[in-house]
This record gives C-alpha cells, sequence and structure tokens, in this order.
C-alpha cells in the first residue's frame, strides 16, 4: 500500500517520523506493507515565511509551495495512491492548492445527544482567490459558483448516506454568508436540493450558531459550512459538543476535481507549532491517530482505529502526556509508550477475534 507525505516547517519533522514510525508498528501488526513517498520539498509554515522579509518575496514563496505541492499531490493520484499525511504548512499556499484540487474537508463531531458531520467547503470563497497589491493596500478576488457549490453538497450528500445508510441525515443545513451574494447562492442552493430530492436550510452564520446553542445538534447533523465560518467554529463545537481539542484530532481533506478522483488528504488540526520545534515537546496524538485511520480506511487494517483509541485511553489511565496535556512526557516518550500499548491491544484483537497478524515487516521510501 502505497501512502504519500508532505512536510511542512515548524514540528512538521518530527511529526513526520511520528507518523513514520506509527504506520510502520501498524504495518507490522495488520502485515500491510507499506510505502511511504515523501515529497522532495519541505514546504514553508507561515512563520518561516515571515524571515523572508517583504511581500513580494512571501508572494513568490507562498506560489512555489502551492504550485509544488499541487504536482505532488497530483502525481500521487496519478499513480494511484489514495492517501496523503501531511504536517501543517502555510494556509495562503494551501488554500491556492485546495482551490485548484476543489476540497472539502470532513469531521465528525459526536455528542451524547447527536452526531455532527461537519463539511468545510474548501474550494470557494474568502479562503481561496489571489491577491493584488498596490501601495498600503492589498485587493483580493475571489469567486463562488454553482458548479462547485453542487460538487460540494453532492459530497456532503453522499457522505451523509455513507455514514447513516439506513436513512441518512435528520437535517442538512448550510452556514454561508449568502447575504453578500446578490441571492445567487440562495438560488443555486435551491435547485440543487431540489434536484437531489432533498431539505437544505441555507442560513447566516450567526442563525446557524443561535440554533446550536439554543436546541443542540439533531441525532443526525450535516452542516456545509463556508470556511469563513467553519473554520472559526471548529474548535467551538469541539469543546461544545465532543468535549475535545483541536491538539487530539485530525481531519480528511478529499479533492473532488476529476484529475485527482478523490485523492484524501489527512491531516493534524493543530498548527505547525513552530515554537515547539526540535524541543520534542509536540502532542503527537492527532498524528499517531491520523496513521491508524489511514491503516484502516485504505489498507484495510481492520480494528485499527478502535485498538488505536484503546491504546491511548491506557495511556491516559497512565498519566502519560505531553505537557500541553497537563503531562511531563515528551513526545518520543509518549509515542514509544503507545506503540507498546498499541501491541498489546492488538494482540488481544487476535485472541479475541483473529485479526491482526505480525506476520510481514513494512517497507518506507522516500524519495
Amino acid at each position: 500500500m502505497d501512502i504519500g507525505l508532505a512536510v511542512g516547517r515548524g514540528t512538521g519533522a518530527e511529526l513526520a517520523a511520528v507518523f513514520e514510525r506509527t504506520l510502520t508498528r501498524l504495518g507490522h501488526l495488520y502485515s500491510t506493507r507499506f510505502t511511504i513517498t515523501r515529497s522532495p520539498r519541505v514546504y514553508h509554515s507561515y512563520f518561516s515565511l515571515l524571515a523572508e522579509r517583504g511581500a513580494e518575496r512571501i508572494r513568490q514563496r507562498t506560489q512555489q509551495d502551492a504550485e509544488h505541492y499541487e504536482r505532488f499531490c497530483r502525481a500521487q493520484a496519478a499513480l494511484g495512491v489514495p492517501a496523503i499525511f501531511r504536517t501543517a504548512m502555510n494556509a495562503q499556499s494551501l488554500y491556492l492548492v485546495r482551490q485548484r484540487m476543489q476540497a472539502v474537508k470532513v469531521d465528525l463531531v459526536r455528542s451524547r445527544t447527536g452526531t455532527l458531520l461537519l463539511i468545510r467547503d474548501e474550494a470557494q470563497g474568502f479562503y481561496t482567490g489571489e491577491n493584488t497589491h498596490s501601495p498600503d493596500a492589498v485587493t483580493r478576488t475571489m469567486t463562488f459558483s454553482k458548479e462547485i457549490t453542487e460538487k460540494v453538497i453532492a459530497f456532503a450528500l453522499r457522505r451523509a448516506r455513507r455514514q447513516w445508510p439506513d436513512g441518512g441525515a435528520d437535517q442538512i443545513l448550510m452556514a454561508y454568508k449568502f447575504h453578500l451574494l446578490d441571492g445567487a447562492l440562495g438560488d443555486w442552493v435551491r435547485d440543487i436540493a431540489a434536484r437531489h430530492g432533498v431539505d437544505i436550510g441555507l442560513f447566516q452564520p450567526d442563525t446557524v450558531n443561535r440554533n446550536l446553542i439554543e436546541h443542540g445538534l439533531a441525532p443526525r447533523t450535516v452542516i456545509i459550512g463556508g470556511n469563513e465560518w467553519a473554520d472559526v467554529m471548529h474548535p467551538v463545537l469541539l469543546d461544545r459538543f465532543a468535549s475535545d481539542r483541536q491538539e487530539n484530532r485530525f481531519t480528511e481533506n478529499v479533492h473532488l476535481h476529476p484529475d485527482v478522483d478523490r485523492l484524501t488528504e489527512y491531516q493534524t488540526v493543530h498548527g505547525s507549532a513552530d515554537d515547539l520545534a526540535g524541543k520534542d515537546l509536540v502532542n503527537p496524538v492527532a498524528t499517531v491517530r491520523a496513521a491508524a485511520a489511514i491503516a484502516e480506511r485504505h489498507a484495510g487494517c481492520a480494528g485499527a482505529e478502535q485498538a488505536m483509541e484503546r491504546a491511548l485511553d491506557a495511556l491516559k489511565a497512565q498519566g502519560v502526556h505531553t505537557r500541553d496535556l497537563g503531562g511531563r512526557h515528551s513526545t518520543t516518550e509518549v509515542v514509544g509508550a503507545l506503540l507498546d500499548a498499541l501491541d498489546r491491544e492488538t494482540a488481544l484483537d487476535r485472541e479475541t477475534t483473529g485479526h491482526a497478524s505480525d506476520q510481514a515487516a513494512p517497507t518506507l521510501v522516500a524519495d
């Protein structure tokens, strides 16, 4: 199984090592041979770009990173690679790629009363577009289109049916600043919803927020969010409905452009954490969860995600954490203890279900 790897600055190198180490162990435990192809470029973080000094220099580096990463993604997709793990990189470069490859971000937020399938529209809107500089001003030009809106809605409906095959979602909402678009977005959504035979509620972001505060989540809720809303609200939704933090989460970005055939990119939700670079202090939880998800969803390692969660629970019981979670352990110590716990959990799986095996060792290849 071939998997791509893209590494940004800041703590990217440390998290890439965590990902490789974890996927290696998962491959060994589940008899799956992984080949990891690493992008040869180390991509800028926002803070590493600031050292370039000057808007024009930063613009050039941003474009170069975007063009290189887009080529890497397209090359991996052409080879049939189903997934890429990427550490944090400069958002401006990243959104140029997401616009060109028509990306959506997927996260599942579970509460005691309901489940939220959050689909973030990364392919259009303010986060995408191009900048034009003039003395003391930056003009940003961006686009909304019916074509992209329909692709995003169609993906959300497919994903909802996959999540709830016995009946789909109870409600489908869209959170966009549609009042700024001359009524066009509302017309598109009504037409698209009618053709798909579903009810979609298009609301201003503050209305969605107010209703969530007042009523909470329906048992099965889909929210399609413009990035202008979803990026800001994501940590709030995690805190309010899942009692979770960004530092522990990964998400998947699915690319809808036909040239990349739904190539899926996994990323940690937290940023590059440049201030922690080289200190062996970065929280590895989101990265190891992403490795388990890739192993199970793309390489057939059934039970890998549950085994990882049980291993993380074992560490929690032992008080093994990095400092951001109130612990005193280094990244290396946490990962070492986690993989030992993972060995025990998969051994238990073998005893009870016959899943997992340790017959084959994986191969890691960097180019």
